[in-house]
């Protein structure tokens, strides 16, 4: 009998718990993301690259995990989501149009000791969201993120 091989694991999809669905949806569209049709209406789908962004109410989302609700958002949840730009400005004005889609700057745009730049804002239920420029790791001809090996490897 041949060995069972694993399934493949990536990410796919992230789901953010939401307060309001509906302001949740505005921002993300504000912010440029493409709305899927999604087959209930509790539930929004946004293609963020080669990751689909889910928008799921909070409390549902807890429900489902089977875990209480952490309660209030803007506290830090432990999780930051992450959006990497091809240019440095670019890092200042992705943090300007979250701010102006009624996001939350946390911290501006600035250097940073590894060597880029980089800075935060809070969607409005209180995700984090870094917006980086890292010289290092270049955007390969499809878009994608790319990390080099490290040396040696």
């Amino acid at each position: 009998m041949p060995a069972a091989t694993a399934p493949a694991f990536g990410l796919h999809l992230v789901t953010l718990g939401v307060g309001d669905l509906v302001r949740a949806c505005a921002f993300y569209a504000a912010m440029g993301l493409e709305r899927r049709d999604a087959s209930a209406e509790s539930v929004a789908f946004f293609v963020a690259g080669n990751v689909l962004l889910s928008l799921y109410p909070r409390h549902l989302l807890a429900e489902d995990a089977t875990i209480p609700d952490a309660g209030a958002p803007g506290g830090f949840s432990g999780i930051t989501l992450a959006c990497n730009v091809a240019q440095a400005a670019d890092v200042a004005a992705v943090i300007a149009r979250a701010a102006a889609a009624g996001g939350r700057m946390v911290k501006p745009a600035q250097a940073v000791f590894w060597g880029g730049t980089s800075g935060y804002f809070a969607d409005p239920d209180g995700h984090m969201w870094e917006v980086a420029h890292n010289p290092f790791f270049p955007f390969d001809p499809q878009g994608r993120l790319t990390v080099p090996d490290a040396p040696g490897t």
